[in-house]
């Protein structure tokens, strides 16, 4: 059994998070999905960001903060799309993670990290969010901050590929996907 949290997209706390923490409870994780927006939930990408707009980006992240804050130490810190920023974002005020995942979306690591952190990224290939020509560089700026980094790409599927509900889903991309995370947390120490 491994502590997860799952940070929403930029759409806000919806049935596609909800789906995939119920995926990840059926594996026998304890999975926390906070609300960042209090609510509040988008249809498209233009409404999303201006959601997040008006809330700030400081409230968020403090919101993100505030939720972990009561999670064990070595709670596994996952994000979908905007999530993946919020939750590479808690990792300087969380030194025992004991792993990172990062769905449909880039994040900055911090340039020291506890050696040999399990993080993996998985993205579309190509995604707007995590450029191919940025991949490269991103992994190699985390492996030098003594992570020990993962990359998959899926091939022609959808940013929000996951996402059963909208247009970019793509069944087998998301199947590889979350086999690949559970294999990933049936490693990390129990909780």
């Amino acid at each position: 059994m491994t502590h997860v949290v799952l940070f929403h997209s930029v759409l806000g706390l919806r049935q596609a998070e909800l789906a995939a923490a119920e995926r990840l409870r059926a594996a026998g994780h304890v999975v926390t999905t906070p609300d960042l927006y209090r609510g509040e939930t988008a249809s498209t990408l233009e409404d999303g960001f201006a959601v997040k707009d008006r809330i700030g980006w400081g409230t968020i992240a403090g919101r993100a903060l505030d939720a972990a804050r009561e999670l064990p130490g070595d709670t596994v810190l996952a994000g979908l799309s905007m999530g993946a920023v919020v939750a590479a974002g808690l990792l300087p005020h969380r030194p025992a993670t004991a792993g990172v995942l990062l769905l449909h979306a880039i994040a900055d690591i911090p340039p020291k990290v506890r050696q040999g952190l399990p993080i993996q990224l998985h993205a579309a290939d190509p995604d707007g969010f995590a450029p191919p020509a940025a991949l490269p560089g991103w992994l190699e700026a985390a492996t030098r901050s003594g992570a020990d980094a993962r990359l998959f790409t899926y091939p022609g599927a959808g940013h929000f590929y996951t996402d059963s509900s909208l247009p970019d889903h793509d069944e087998d991309a998301a199947a590889l996907t979350w086999r690949r995370v559970l294999e990933f947390l049936a490693i990390q120490p129990s909780g």
